[in-house]
């Protein structure tokens, strides 16, 4: 028969009570371990982020826009009578001198404007001329009048005085002497009024000459104006030139003072770039620029600073102080980049994805372990594509610049080569 033991029980429920709790605090435990443990950190392909070296020395600050060459000066064709376009006789892009004809206007009421003006013109040499014999004979009429007159006066004269020694001699009586020098006297005052009114006829004469000449001049200037006007059809270029853009058609009517053509000088151009408001406060006059045309670099210098904001962004004029390259023309796209400030024995790195001067940002340093921790970085001025540091780094650190948004929860990331 069996014997009932009660303390073997209670040994085996002890001892199933204590591996229970053993195994319970092993779980805490575990727990405890896996919660306090980092997470793993997240593998990123070492080619697929940008990473760039901090360097000490100088950093060359400046600012890029975008812009084009244009030429200094540009010369407008205007028209300088109304017209129609009957034929564009030169086309953009080829040379032209200052008598080259661009296009050529008709107007058939100007040049009948042209023949009445010409009609009224030989009208009038015709008349001054007519006017002009008319007054000459009437000159020559009264000089003939005075011409007799003179010699009438010249014959009672010395009938006068031959009467005057033949009535001292009692040959000739007084009364007769007497009306020999009354009629002496009175062809003289006929000499002297005939003397003046030739001397009035010549004054009116050149009077009436004046007159109709300076109506016939009027009528010869407006004649020149309408012919320069009918010369003015045939539209030159007036300058020396590559002739840039046309902008009228074959059939239509122009008005006078109307564009119809830009002519500039390939040789002599400048760069205009938009800078953007933020970045324009530091530009100044003179500063050193370079003039990239993705096929050469120009080296110039700010020349002038728009005072105006227009869209957000700054104009700057930049003269071009070195050669052109081969295919430089007006229109030209190109980038600026104008030279603010050169800092020396600073640390400098790329600008990252996200951050802005003068700013505290977070950046992974990339040990040599091929991990990349997060760290904070003091930004200071800051250029085209590279900015100051502050602190946070040192010279020879490797820092990625690539922008790790997606990783905002995680301070380390590994690099898999």
């Amino acid at each position: 028969m069996d014997i009932a033991r009660p303390e073997r029980k209670r040994q085996r429920r002890m001892r199933q009570a204590v591996i229970g709790g053993m195994a319970a605090v092993a779980v805490v435990a575990l727990v405890l371990i896996a919660l306090r443990a980092e997470p793993a950190a997240p593998r990123i392909d070492r080619g697929s982020v940008w990473i760039d070296t901090v360097q000490h020395g100088e950093l060359v600050r400046q600012v890029r826009g975008p812009g084009q060459l244009t030429p200094r000066e540009t010369r407008w064709v205007p028209t300088a009578s109304a017209g129609r376009v009957e034929r564009i006789v030169i086309r953009p892009g080829a040379w032209v001198d200052a008598d080259s004809v661009l296009v050529e206007l008709s107007n058939p009421e100007l040049l009948q404007e042209v023949e009445e003006r010409r009609w009224e013109v030989e009208a009038l040499e015709a008349g001054l001329a007519s006017l002009r014999a008319d007054l000459e004979r009437q000159l020559l009429d009264a000089r003939m009048t005075l011409a007799a007159a003179r010699a009438d006066h010249e014959s009672h004269r010395l009938e006068a005085e031959a009467e005057a020694e033949l009535a001292e001699r009692g040959i000739v009586s007084q009364i007769r002497y007497r009306q020999s020098a009354l009629r002496a006297a009175q062809m003289a005052e006929r000499v002297s009024m005939e003397t003046e009114r030739i001397t009035q006829i010549e004054s009116s004469v050149r009077s009436q000459l004046d007159a109709e000449a300076a109506r016939l001049a009027q009528a010869r200037q407006r004649l020149a104006r309408h012919e320069q006007r009918l010369a003015d059809l045939s539209v030159r270029a007036g300058v020396s030139g590559v002739l840039q853009r046309i902008d009228v058609e074959e059939g239509q009517q122009v008005l006078p003072g109307a564009n119809i053509g830009r002519i500039v000088d390939p040789e002599d151009l400048m760069a205009q770039v938009r800078i953007s408001e933020n970045q324009a406060r530091e530009i100044a006059l003179d500063q050193l620029a370079t003039i990239d045309t993705r096929g050469a670099l120009i080296p110039g210098r700010v020349i002038r600073i728009d005072p105006a904001v227009t869209d957000g962004t700054v104009q700057v004029d930049i003269e071009l102080t070195g050669p052109l390259p081969a295919g430089a023309r007006p229109d030209l796209s190109v980038d600026g980049l104008i030279e603010l400030e050169r800092l020396d024995n600073v640390l400098h790195l790329g600008r990252p994805a996200f951050g802005q001067p003068e700013s505290t940002v977070s950046l992974f340093r990339v040990d040599d372990n091929g991990q990349a921790r997060r760290v904070s970085v003091t930004l200071g001025r800051a250029s085209v594509n590279r900015v100051e540091i502050r602190s946070g780094l040192a010279a020879g650190d490797q820092v990625i610049l690539s922008d790790l948004s997606a990783h905002d929860g995680h301070d380390r990331l590994r690099l898999d080569r």
